[in-house]
């Protein structure tokens, strides 16, 4: 036992521990009756984003994006405990319906907003690597995200969206638009460079867009915007499991990585046959919804964090991984 916990404690997911605890619980515990999409928000405030953060680094010399990290990783978790307390607030504790809920949700906006700051520090720093500039749009994204999670939590009706689709906006902010370009950045760090490149990460910042706007305004839009967001997954996928075939030396990033990637094709393949499945066991569209949302969130993004987070760590001992 005392072994475990002396490894557990060198482990580079030291960071995501707490949260990670906080999330079996309120995904366990009856006493968390929260929607499943909330579940979701919290599991991105306590787990997505710490790993997120160990995969950036900052440059010593630059005092200002050297601040902004420091302060990340300081403020992430209280601004996590302040995410549940807003969804607890108008779940748990009777104050639906009050400024409360909304009030809270502040702290995880002003989170975002600090992820927002490196994002866009992190394009003007790099200003002609195209790898940083897609990591810097996916940090943007999360503060996009984080505005549509404090105008759930308010209430409030914007445009010709309701409270739900406001919920569901911040889901897709956070995980599929943040979450995308900055995989497509990390490969880019990595890979030798294609002239195809630079036209994924421009169609990873402009996918996103298009299907916020078109869950609002036009599901014609909504449907290109998710093709073609897929399309640029695909890319990145099959690259990426090139790539880890010709270099199978990194055993614990391949593992997540490849994992990471059959989850994504496993949603591609229940999506093409949910048709039939749906009249052969007479399934409706909210049996699969839990399913996607798993397959995505647990496996897609998770395991691809993990996978990229012992990746850096396995090329930086080999001297190979050079973030400047």
């Amino acid at each position: 036992m005392r072994n475990f916990l002396k490894q557990m404690m060198k482990s580079l997911l030291v960071p995501t521990i707490p949260g990670g605890i906080m999330i079996i619980l309120i995904f366990s515990l009856d006493y968390f009756q929260f929607e499943l999409v909330e579940k979701f928000l919290l599991f991105a405030a306590f787990v997505i984003v710490p790993l997120v953060i160990l995969l950036l680094k900052h440059d010593e010399k630059n005092n200002h994006q050297r601040m902004i990290y420091a302060a990340m990783k300081l403020f992430q978790f209280p601004a996590a405990l302040l995410t549940q307390a807003s969804v607890m607030s108008s779940k748990a504790w009777g104050l639906e319906g009050t400024a409360i809920p909304g009030t809270l949700s502040l702290g995880w906006l002003l989170f975002t907003l600090l992820l927002c700051i490196y994002g866009i520090a992190t394009i003007g720093i790099h200003k002609r690597k195209i790898a940083e500039i897609a990591i810097g749009a996916g940090l943007v994204y999360f503060f996009i995200g984080g505005i549509w999670f404090t105008l759930y939590q308010y209430q409030f009706n914007l445009f010709q969206a309701n409270p739900a689709t406001h919920a569901l906006s911040s889901v897709h902010f956070h995980f599929s638009s943040a979450i995308v370009p900055i995989f497509i950045g990390m490969l880019g760090r990595i890979m030798t460079k294609k002239s195809w490149y630079p036209w994924v990460v421009a169609i990873d910042i402009i996918g996103p867009i298009l299907i916020a706007i078109g869950m609002i305004f036009s599901k014609p839009m909504e449907y290109i915007g998710v093709t073609l967001f897929a399309c640029n997954i695909v890319i990145y996928t099959t690259y990426l499991l090139t790539y880890l075939k010709r270099n199978s030396l990194y055993k614990k990033a391949t593992f997540f990585l490849v994992l990471s990637c059959l989850a994504f094709y496993t949603v591609v393949v229940l999506s093409i046959f949910y048709p039939l499945l749906k009249n052969m066991f007479s399934l409706t569209i909210l049996d699969f919804i839990p399913v996607y949302g798993s397959l995505h969130a647990f496996g897609f993004v998770l395991c691809g964090l993990i996978g990229w987070v012992y990746m850096v760590d396995s090329l930086k001992e080999k001297k190979l991984y050079n973030y400047q």
